[in-house]
């Protein structure tokens, strides 16, 4: 039973993945309480192409939400490769599993659970001034790394921003990749590197990376989009094999490292990458703003809706799992820092340093979970 204390009124900044399983979840905890997520955009503008779900990360869902992960798995694509492309090789690591699902696809399926319990979305309305909701018991920010909730209260989150200095841009690609496919080259046009997987039975994610130094010299922040779009298709054009690049709000950025000291200031709470956020490379973006909302709710329930209680619990208990992830993921940014430097080790050498970037998997864990791999790296190691 819940106390006196369960909140009436909430309301959800942003209507990406983590804003609608707040709402969904928050709405089935407090059945009369008036919840509403709201969005800048207008519905049906989705940016980015496909979304990394592990095995690991699903289950974990799965063990709070099981009709959730149920839906999610009819739209996914599997694989259990990495495969690693550099001097004119393809190495293959086995054991590394891996889901993605189209993110259109993703918000579609939250959307239908938001119907399930009598919500929808308020699109295209863009709050400058959080004042609107001063009557709000718990305003939850998942707005993203650009937060309004966040930005408005840096000083009492204790935010931390800082920019990493290469520079990607995220494309889709009209065609599927049957692995987790990572491609560094070094060309006419200076060193890149591609992560694609499919999302799809026909489609991919393709994001393209290059250092600072090398987009500097290329000019690529004169290039439009469309300029973009085909510059790297003839970077790429041996791994397309014909496809093309899909833009999407594809322009060149640097990957913003945002941390915050304090995940909740009076009545407001930051989740997903407005709390923090997490570099590309280990893919696991929507699933930590989805195991935020999860344990920010199961802090929520286990307070008996005493919100200041209920946020200093969901920090106490979550931030333990999310610094390790944070920790692996610095590690990982740091390595894509240096990827063209990297480069000029031996093809099997780069793949191990590779897979060990990110310092979560210890040599004996390797070998179990990639055995192949461990074999192949032994042989070409002792010459072989």
């Amino acid at each position: 039973m819940m106390s006196n204390s369960r909140p009436r009124k909430i309301r959800i900044l942003g209507a990406g993945p983590a804003g609608l399983y707040a709402a969904y979840r928050l709405k089935r905890l407090f059945p009369t309480a008036d919840v509403a997520v709201v969005e800048q955009n207008p519905p049906d503008v989705t940016f980015g192409f496909g979304v990394v779900l592990s095995a690991q990360g699903l289950q974990f869902l799965a063990d709070d939400d099981p009709e959730l992960v149920r839906a999610i798995s009819g739209g996914l694509e599997s694989w259990q490769d990495i495969e690693i492309r550099i001097g004119g090789e393809r190495i293959r690591i086995d054991g590394i599993g891996f889901t993605a699902i189209g993110r259109v696809i993703l918000l579609r399926l939250l959307n239908d659970k938001l119907r399930e319990v009598g919500l929808a979305p308020i699109f295209g309305k863009a709050i400058t001034d959080l004042s609107e909701f001063g009557d709000a018991d718990l305003i939850v920010g998942a707005d993203g790394a650009n937060s309004l909730v966040r930005s408005k209260n840096e000083l009492e989150f204790g935010t931390k921003i800082e920019m990493l200095t290469n520079w990607f841009a995220w494309f889709g690609a009209s065609r599927p990749f049957d692995a987790l496919t990572q491609t560094f080259k070094v060309t006419d046009s200076g060193p890149f590197n591609a992560h694609h997987y499919r999302y799809s039975p026909t489609q991919s994610t393709f994001l393209v990376e290059t250092t600072a130094a090398n987009f500097e010299r290329c000019g690529l922040a004169k290039f439009s989009v469309e300029e973009s779009r085909g510059f790297c298709e003839k970077v790429f054009a041996d791994v397309l094999e014909g496809a093309q690049l899909v833009s999407n709000r594809s322009i060149w950025r640097q990957f913003p490292k945002i941390t915050n000291a304090r995940w909740s200031y009076k009545n407001m709470v930051l989740v997903g990458d407005a709390l923090r956020t997490a570099h590309y490379s280990i893919g696991s973006g929507t699933r930590l703003a989805l195991e935020d909302v999860q344990a920010l709710v199961n802090a929520i329930e286990t307070s008996q809706g005493d919100i200041p209680a209920a946020l200093a619990l969901y920090e106490t208990q979550r931030r333990p799992v999310v610094e390790k992830l944070l920790d692996a993921a610095a590690r990982s940014a740091n390595w894509y820092e240096h990827f063209d430097q990297n480069m000029a080790l031996a093809p099997w050498e780069f793949a191990h340093e590779y897979i060990s970037r990110s310092g979560r998997v210890a040599p004996d864990r390797l070998a179990s979970t990639c055995p192949e791999f461990v074999r192949r790296y032994t042989e070409w190691k002792s010459g072989k």
